[in-house]
């Protein structure tokens, strides 16, 4: 049975195999429009596929044998199945640097996926993704300043230091001086990346089409639409460039009592382009820098406290939001004002990177989800089943859909005590978090093909803003759940005020504002309780 079963599995490998190698370059080159590229396609599709083939042909044979005859539950089954996670992980590792762009995108988003994946493949891909990407070449830099400024980069800048100090999966960055003495930043598209953009769509498409056909439960496609409209967006530095003004003036406009706690490097419009991106340069540390920070005179929990507050205001009253969030995007450095906190350190600035990839929830979709998380926060079971369905998980599947936003179980979700959602990242939680994954990955498959393409967007921010607290504070904490709670109630009752316009109808929302300030009033006080209980227990 267990030979049958190998031979079932490599045989229907095979077959994804030859539809991924005869399929995907055709259809690359049959819907490019110009030759050259049609060309480079047809040359750089195969290869791709190739390697993706090989690579899934390999893992899934490591699994099948290293665990075949193993008894369920032993303990040298689960040895020999975290050896053969870690192979698996350094092998995809290995393919999505030896792809580039897409795939070290896709990459870095693994590393997110707690409640998807084994931890084997997210440790693996968090260790690698953000800070180890291949590098572009000088010449190579050279040549984009050719195409967008006419000139190489020492005849632009005064200075200009030809290694890079960060790559990442689409562009690096550079430091320079300008001629005026101003120091600056310069992101420069990979030069590979408008040859390979369309090919690697293409073969995410065909693979995620094949997998899909051969293993009916796995239903990625929503994935296809979303690479095809981000990643032009993102290949687009003036696109990145807009945003990043957009996003402070939304703080400014609609979040005015934090607006100077949240910065975004200036842009030279005059040395920047579609492929050419240059800034002002940001001294600071990486969110995750924890001696940096501590160096810096910054608390860590003030800075976990302010990063979820600051990404609370755009998720439920601006509704433009920074969807990749990861630590390399975000900086952390002494509020320049000099503000102190009560104990007399320094009040962290959040320095937010990397613009490129924004969504934008309409009204309808910002009060749902603000109103969800208000259910999360407060344990009402009734409000996240009604908030979560209209949101698009359904009645069947709307518990999961909670439990992958708050990572914790149906059980702990509905607990009335204040820290009922805190993550405290032991191995314990990490364990049962992996059980349910391997137990509900069928049931997870269709609920993510069921929520809309913006939602799917806000798992993937929450996945980033989950790891950044993480390490920041070795879990999460009550005070940044109690501001998502504050936040999304405080925008649920601001949305119903622009609602309701009769006089009955906005007494009924006064009122509701005026028990959401007793009900915050409350968890606060639980709150101090709770730290004094702690502080008394030692």
């Amino acid at each position: 049975m267990a030979t049958r079963s190998l031979w079932r599995t490599r045989g229907k490998l095979a077959v994804a195999a030859t539809a991924l190698l005869t399929g995907g370059a055709t259809a690359a080159v049959a819907t490019s429009e110009d030759p050259a590229t049609a060309l480079k396609l047809c040359t750089a599709v195969p290869v791709r596929l190739y390697r993706n083939t090989v690579t899934a042909a390999s893992i899934a044979f490591d699994y099948e044998y290293s665990l075949w005859g193993l008894s369920e539950g032993s303990f040298e089954k689960a040895k020999v199945k975290h050896e053969v996670h870690l192979r698996s992980a350094r092998k995809l590792q290995e393919l999505c640097f030896k792809n580039g762009g897409i795939y070290i995108k896709l990459g870095q988003h693994l590393g997110q996926l707690e409640y998807l994946v084994p931890e084997e493949y997210v440790q693996t891909m968090r260790e690698s993704m953000l800070n180890k990407c291949p590098v572009s070449s000088y010449d190579q830099v050279c040549e984009v300043f050719k195409k967008e400024l006419g000139e190489t980069p020492d005849k632009i800048f005064e200075e200009f230091d030809p290694v890079p100090i960060a790559s990442a999966s689409l562009a690096q960055v550079h430091v320079a001086r300008t001629l005026d003495g101003q120091k600056v930043a310069v992101k420069v598209q990979h030069t590979h990346m408008t040859d390979t953009a369309t090919a690697d769509r293409a073969t995410v498409e065909v693979i995620v089409n094949t997998l899909h056909s051969v293993f009916p439960s796995f239903d990625y496609r929503w994935l296809i639409d979303e690479i095809r409209e981000s990643l032009p967006k993102e290949l687009d530095f003036l696109v990145e460039a807009k945003n990043s003004e957009k996003c402070l003036q939304n703080f400014r406009k609609l979040s005015p009592h934090i607006a100077e706690y949240v910065y975004a490097p200036k842009v030279h419009w005059n040395l920047s382009t579609s492929k050419l991106l240059t800034m002002e340069f940001m001294d600071g540390a990486h969110v995750s820098d924890l001696k940096t920070i501590q160096k810096l005179g910054i608390q860590p929990n003030e800075v976990a406290t302010l990063v979820s507050r600051v990404f609370a205001e755009m998720m439920f009253r601006h509704g433009f939001v920074h969807c990749d969030p990861h630590a390399a995007n975000l900086i952390v450095r002494p509020l320049p004002s000099g503000k102190r906190t009560i104990l007399g350190k320094r009040k962290p600035q959040l320095v937010l990177l990397d613009h490129g990839l924004y969504k934008e929830l309409d009204f309808t979709t910002r009060f749902n989800y603000a109103a969800l998380w208000k259910a999360l926060i407060f344990s009402d079971a009734n409000a996240i089943k009604e908030n979560s369905v209209k949101l698009g998980a359904g009645e069947d599947l709307y518990a999961l859909f909670a439990a992958i936003l708050t990572m914790k179980p149906w059980n702990r979700i509905i607990d009335p005590s204040v820290d009922h959602l805190v993550i405290k990242g032991d191995d314990r939680e990490r364990s049962e978090r992996q059980m349910y994954a391997s137990q509900f990955f069928p049931q997870i498959s269709e609920l993510l093909r069921r929520l809309p393409r913006v939602i799917l967007l806000m798992l993937k921010t929450n996945d980033c803003l989950r790891s950044v607290n993480s390490c920041l504070l070795q879990g999460s904490s009550v005070e940044t759940f109690f501001i998502i709670g504050k936040v999304s109630s405080e925008a649920v009752v601001e949305a119903k005020k622009l609602q309701r316009k009769s006089l009955l109808g906005r007494l009924d929302v006064l009122l509701e504002e005026i028990l959401l300030e007793v009900r915050l009033l409350g968890m606060q006080i639980a709150l101090w309780l709770l730290h004094l209980r702690r502080a008394l227990t030692g």
